[in-house]
């Protein structure tokens, strides 16, 4: 009993902290746009549902998908087509791109998830690779030129997201939107068995969990939220290209996440918003941006281990 009434209140002041993060980060971004150029904060926030969605997966269910551009980029492309050349509204222009993204999570996480480690990141690499192919000669991808002048529209016909504050605002609620509903996915008893899985497989199955069927929901979740991202940041900037779909858009959510800290609820938000920054003011060093990432990488991996948030919360003692 008295273990039942210590992992209650552990669990109490957990939500605490994480509440109190939240509201600080909500307001932190809703004053932002005075500050920071908007367009900016929007790619910064689309990365950061990227990488939250990636982090779902890994952080939470130990899978490491070298592959996640594929559901990214898809979405832009889908819902960039779908808005610019079917007429669709916004909102069902980006549910088509996360519908399309969660469509080939259920294909590629079918796949895949019969591996482990190694294995199931190569499966995944593979696969997005075969599909940026098939981006590069499909005609209504336009090849290197990608889909271009896409119409942002009007949101349920009535708000016009030809406005810089009406778009900003509508990013900022999805990703908020978004943000909360993988908080509770996390927290839920299907998030517990995730983390059960990722800490003792076997252990999991020997209870009665059917882990496969459970990666598998995680994965087309993962998916969704990913597609979600990309298709949003198609409406943002009215382009959905090449970049969204080949492997180094994987490779950049990974080190998103790692910076951050993996596995916390706040870390991939952290990373994104510092890599995102580090591209924007480093731009004028050109292709030299690509070794101070990897520096930033590398003294991640041997001094900071547990991220930016992760080394936070430790020196706080608190959860993020």
């Amino acid at each position: 009993m008295q273990r039942v009434a210590e992992l209650s209140k552990e669990h109490a002041v957990r939500a605490h902290s994480e509440a109190i993060a939240f509201v600080a980060m909500a307001c932190v971004l809703v004053v932002a746009p005075a500050f920071a150029y908007p367009v900016f904060l929007m790619k910064a926030l689309c990365f950061a549902l990227f990488a939250c969605a990636f982090n779902l997966l890994i952080g939470y269910v130990g899978l490491l998908s070298f592959g996640h551009a594929l559901f990214f980029g898809w979405a832009s492309y889908i819902s960039a087509h779908a808005a610019k050349v079917w007429g669709f509204s916004p909102e069902l222009a980006i549910l088509l791109g996360a519908a399309t993204a969660a469509g080939l999570g259920v294909i590629v996480g079918a796949l895949a998830i019969r591996r482990q480690g190694i294995y199931f990141a190569m499966i995944t690499l593979a696969l997005a690779q075969m599909m940026y192919f098939f981006a590069v000669q499909a005609p209504f991808t336009h090849g290197e030129d990608g889909i271009q002048a896409v119409p942002r529209g009007k949101l349920f016909g009535i708000i016009d997201l030809a406005d810089q504050t009406n778009m900003y605002v509508t990013v900022l609620v999805i990703f908020l939107g978004c943000f909360l509903l993988i908080y509770r996915i996390i927290n839920s008893p299907f998030g517990e068995v995730l983390k059960a899985i990722r800490e003792n497989e076997p252990r999991a199955i020997s209870l009665g969990y059917r882990s496969e069927r459970y990666k598998l929901v995680a994965f087309v979740l993962s998916a969704a939220f990913a597609g979600v991202a990309g298709a949003t940041k198609a409406l943002v900037f009215q382009l959905a290209s090449l970049t969204d779909v080949d492997w180094p858009m994987s490779g950049e959510v990974i080190l998103m996440t790692l910076v951050g800290g993996l596995g916390t609820l706040f870390g991939p938000v952290a990373g994104a918003f510092f890599m995102v920054a580090l591209e924007n003011y480093l731009t004028t060093i050109g292709q030299w941006v690509f070794v101070v990432q990897g520096v930033i990488f590398v003294v991640c991996v041997l001094l900071f281990r547990r991220g930016i948030i992760g080394e936070l919360a430790q020196l706080l003692r608190v959860k993020l």
